[in-house]
């Protein structure tokens, strides 16, 4: 069943420059040669996506590549220069600025690279502090605290003050602030870029438990290839400004629309990306249990590998859909890394 679009934008454009409008005027689609004449900067060309409810979308490119400026534009932080940004049906874009205080406040939550918090609040507080602003009543704003301070994993810390924090906790801390007003669509600026690749791991780890209990509309930016593997449902590269590719990440892999997507894709461990299903032959037999589809190839190489025969593959609803031997298994490990 295909879900509903909870966010979208069409032909979105973002320029910097004194002529920016009067290129997009005389040309609605300029080219990279007008844009340079023009003396403008392309910060995001003629954007286009698609993320459905409950999808943890990936936005990702080099340093300068527009992805920061693309959320910006989706959250409406920054005005764009041209197109549409629909949220739930309704555009954005011509949304009164009243109108956009409400959506951030009940329906957007926002977390970001550096922290922000309150040196002067404890942990509860600067937790509670939306609901503060929105004049919540205080028995439900410290109610709603509590749940998400626990959520987070921060029980026990609520009196403690941000500098008395590891900063993997600080950025749990801006994680539950974002979360206490229950937004339906939740934007993620590389959140965790400053921390340590331990913690970062972690923090993956508890994003991921989060979601699977909350099921939000997520948009996260990382220029973190590993990362976005590891978390995205779909991802889209981008580069100067547009949107080279959105794919799976397993389709990033197999089918590169671009060099560029292909050289970003390189060096990423194939094993941990594709599933046996990018394996499985139909015409294959095999033997013993079946293993899912959807199993990625690093969690079961060993078992296939040291079996005697093909090991069947079963899809979603038990059927075996082929089977895998150990022949396609290691060209995954140890050849070019393609499926095929």
């Amino acid at each position: 069943m295909t879900r509903p679009i909870k966010l979208s934008c069409r032909n979105v454009w973002k320029l910097y420059g004194a002529n920016a409008d009067q290129l997009l005027h005389k040309s609605p689609s300029p080219t990279d040669a007008e844009i340079r004449a023009a003396g403008v900067i392309g910060a995001v060309r003629d954007a286009s996506i698609d993320i459905a409810d409950g999808e943890i979308f990936v936005i990702m490119g080099l340093s300068g590549s527009g992805k920061s400026t693309l959320v910006r534009c989706l959250a409406r932080l920054i005005e764009s220069s041209r197109g549409q940004v629909l949220f739930e049906g309704s555009d954005l874009l011509q949304a009164s600025d009243r109108e956009m205080i409400e959506i951030r406040r009940h329906k957007m939550g926002m977390v970001f690279q550096h922290f922000a918090l309150l040196p002067h609040l404890t942990v509860l507080q600067n937790i509670i502090f939306p609901l503060t602003v929105q004049g919540v009543g205080a028995q439900e704003t410290n109610t709603r605290g509590r749940e998400v301070l626990e959520l987070v994993g921060l029980t026990g810390r609520e009196d403690y003050y941000p500098r008395e924090l590891s900063g993997g906790q600080q950025q749990r801390v801006g994680i539950a602030r974002s979360l206490v007003t229950e937004p339906d669509l939740w934007f993620l600026d590389e959140p965790f870029s400053a921390l340590d690749p331990l913690i970062r791991r972690e923090m993956q780890d508890e994003f991921l438990r989060l979601q699977a209990r909350l099921h939000k509309t997520i948009v996260f930016i990382t220029h973190d290839f590993d990362e976005a593997v590891r978390l995205a449902d779909r991802i889209a590269v981008m580069k100067d400004g547009e949107i080279i590719q959105v794919a799976t990440p397993q389709e990033l892999l197999l089918r590169p629309a671009t060099d560029y997507v292909a050289e970003f894709t390189r060096h990423i461990p194939r094993d941990k990306v594709l599933t046996v299903g990018a394996l499985v032959d139909a015409n294959l037999t095999g033997s013993g249990a079946a293993i899912m589809a959807d199993a990625r190839v690093a969690d079961v190489a060993e078992r296939i590998i040291a079996a005697d025969t093909a090991v069947p593959v079963a899809d979603v609803d038990g059927r075996i859909v082929g089977a895998v031997d150990r022949v396609a298994v290691a060209r995954v490990l140890f050849g070019t890394g393609s499926a095929t």
